[in-house]
């Protein structure tokens, strides 16, 4: 595998042509490594197997988000996997969500809406994804959808105004 400048490393080629292809309005599923990611890639836009990434949520959303924009003309252009009615979120769930949000402020924008998917209601979501990305993340309700926004003539995301 060659190395390209200016894109992280771990964003494999299969990667790339999946982020190339995504329209405005597109999805993509990132999920941890207990995800049923293999059966729910085949319901996805593409049914391709998931792609594979060796390193945990946070950096994989960061790394993905240096290239894709998010859709600022939504109300929420992340979302997290939550648990459903009644249980509660663990710590380390707590604690992956935490970085995920960070992660998505550090290279998109602060004023990104993220907002949670009831368990069961997220499954249903990565169906409808343009593809599905696993990770290694162990911690659980590690998974995220991220939709994809417009690149402006400037190159830079497109907001409203």
């Amino acid at each position: 595998m060659g190395l390209l400048k200016g894109i992280d490393p771990i964003l494999t080629a299969d990667l790339l042509w999946v982020l190339r292809a995504m329209g405005h309005g597109d999805r993509l599923a990132i999920v941890d490594c207990n995800f049923p990611a293999a059966q729910v890639a085949k319901s996805t836009v593409t049914g391709k197997d998931p792609i594979i990434l060796t390193v945990p949520l946070p950096q994989a959303v960061s790394a993905i988000c240096e290239l894709l924009p998010l859709d600022y003309f939504e109300e929420s252009s992340v979302f997290y996997m939550a648990p459903q009615d009644g249980v509660a979120m663990p710590p380390e769930g707590n604690a992956v969500i935490d970085e995920l949000k960070s992660a998505i402020a550090t290279v998109s924008s602060p004023d990104v809406s993220i907002a949670p998917v009831e368990r069961f209601q997220f499954y249903e979501e990565a169906k409808k994804c343009f593809a599905i990305v696993q990770t290694l993340e162990r911690r659980p309700y590690g998974n995220a959808i991220l939709v994809k926004g417009v690149i402006g003539p400037d190159g830079k995301d497109l907001k409203p105004n």
